[in-house]
């Protein structure tokens, strides 16, 4: 008598997992692939030099830079609508919570002409600022804004769940121990929190680090300066620099990996000490 099977939970297991393995490899990973395959290509020495250029390097650095601030923003101001959307009930809560959403409905180059209008020095923010002597349109300031802009959902999206599951019995309790309420939240619901939040941190951390659309218009675009790296890829695949545009895309895939490999290092590692308290 043949054994009999437990059915699977999902039907046509081996189609559906055909189906993704395909998808995954046409989307994500044959592009990669070329894109190594055209690296080696063009060897490790020629790589090296064309990264060691100064106009790529800046280019590099304040990317990255700009990407690891704006996501650490993001952290911090995320958590915080995050928590007030979850725990408050006030009149236009709604509105702000479909607000939340916009950016990724809005196309990004929209989202950098709307920033660039209101923040140029002639905008209706910028104006304002002129006279103080803050700057933040054509300088590496509205680089953060949009970057900022552009990641925040991410953080919002992804705490903001965990912090409806959480029960307030937990603080209560922590409360008739005596605790504060600055206590409370950092012994006891900011662990809770923190596998949401490295999440959040690391989606907006991807979004920005390729973020194109909505930098290049608020940017000023100087080389050595506001230039990003992705506009960089954009000047020297339309100058034919093929090279040069694969290098630059090898040494951003390179560190995006090891920053979220990091992250997930780190997320495993709190999710491991939460299971063991």
């Amino acid at each position: 008598m043949r054994a009999l099977r437990a059915p699977s939970p999902l039907p046509g297991f081996g189609l559906a997992m055909g189906i993704t393995l395909t998808a995954l490899s046409l989307v994500v990973l044959l592009p990669i692939g070329a894109l190594l395959l055209r690296g080696a290509q063009i060897g490790p020495a020629d790589v090296a030099a064309l990264l060691g250029r100064e106009r790529v390097q800046a280019a590099l650095a304040l990317s990255f830079r700009a990407a690891l601030g704006a996501a650490a923003i993001n952290l911090v101001f995320g958590l915080a609508l995050a928590w007030v959307l979850a725990r408050y009930r006030f009149p236009g809560r709604r509105l702000v919570d479909a607000a939340v959403d916009l950016p990724f409905a809005l196309p990004t180059a929209v989202a950098g002409i709307a920033l660039t209008a209101l923040y140029a020095p002639n905008g209706a923010i910028g104006r304002l600022l002129e006279p103080l002597g803050i700057r933040v349109a054509y300088s590496e300031a509205g680089i953060w804004l949009a970057l900022i802009f552009v990641g925040l959902p991410f953080v919002v999206r992804s705490v903001q769940p965990v912090i409806e599951e959480i029960d307030r019995e937990v603080e209560e309790a922590s409360a008739t121990l005596g605790a504060s309420r600055a206590r409370t939240f950092g012994r006891v619901i900011l662990p809770m929190l923190a596998p949401a939040l490295l999440t959040g941190f690391a989606l907006a951390l991807a979004r920005a680090v390729g973020e194109y659309g909505s930098v290049i218009f608020i940017a000023g675009n100087l080389p050595m300066q506001t230039e990003i790296a992705p506009l960089l890829i954009v000047i020297r695949l339309e100058e034919f620099d093929y090279d040069g545009a694969v290098a630059i895309a090898l040494a951003m895939l390179g560190i995006s990996f090891a920053l979220l490999f990091a992250i997930n290092l780190v997320q495993i590692w709190s999710r491991r000490r939460m299971g063991a308290v």
